[in-house]
């Protein structure tokens, strides 16, 4: 990939370098493979702008979202726009947190291209790139880190696969657990084709 391409998407020239690492170290070797790595990290990021999860939610949203965790507007209401307590309650005694007093489900929220989540993933991922991300979180925040991790859940989740076989659905459910925002990462990903060549 080079900066003109880069420049064509729409993205900023500090992701040139982190991106090409990323597809060296996990094989998104071809451009169905890079403009698939690059739509789905384009949906998830906001055009590689939002690097860390935004739990500034309402009340009722809180309780749409999570509903086991907020079952009434009481409970909804003393947790509603803390991310921080939000982020606690909700991933608490999850992933590898530690219970909600803990404070893991906070200090391992989602963060990088392709928000990694939980205390458990940190590890997991922080040992495959050879960093401390257990006590060094905030490094998934930087581009360099984002895209790595991004990479190394790309690799995780065998998405090369996928991209080859152009299985858009079956990506966005590895990746997002769903089918959510499917159309816009359907034209992020034809864009980035068209780019890539």
């Amino acid at each position: 990939m080079n900066s003109s391409q880069l420049q064509a998407l729409g993205i900023d020239e500090k992701w040139l370098e982190p991106l090409n690492e990323a597809f060296a170290k996990y094989d998104i070797s071809t451009p169905l493979r890079q403009a698939a790595f690059i739509g789905q990290c384009a949906h998830e990021s906001a055009n590689f702008k939002t690097l860390e999860e935004n739990l500034n939610y309402k009340p009722e949203t809180l309780m749409r979202v999570w509903p086991s965790r907020f079952p009434d507007l009481p409970t909804a209401m003393k947790y509603a726009y803390n991310q921080e307590a939000i982020a606690n309650k909700v991933y608490g005694g999850r992933m590898g947190n530690g219970a909600e007093e803990s404070g893991d489900g906070w200090k391992y929220h989602g963060r990088g291209l392709i928000q990694l989540t939980g205390k458990e993933n940190y590890e997991r991922c922080g040992e495959a790139l050879g960093i401390d991300l257990i006590n060094q979180p905030g490094l998934l925040a930087q581009p360099h880190y984002a895209c790595l991790s991004a990479g190394w859940f790309w690799n995780k989740k065998g998405l090369n696969a996928l991209a080859d076989a152009q299985d858009y659905d079956t990506m966005t459910k590895r990746i997002n657990g769903g089918l959510i925002g499917l159309d816009d990462r359907k034209a992020k990903i034809a864009k980035a084709i068209s780019v890539l060549g």
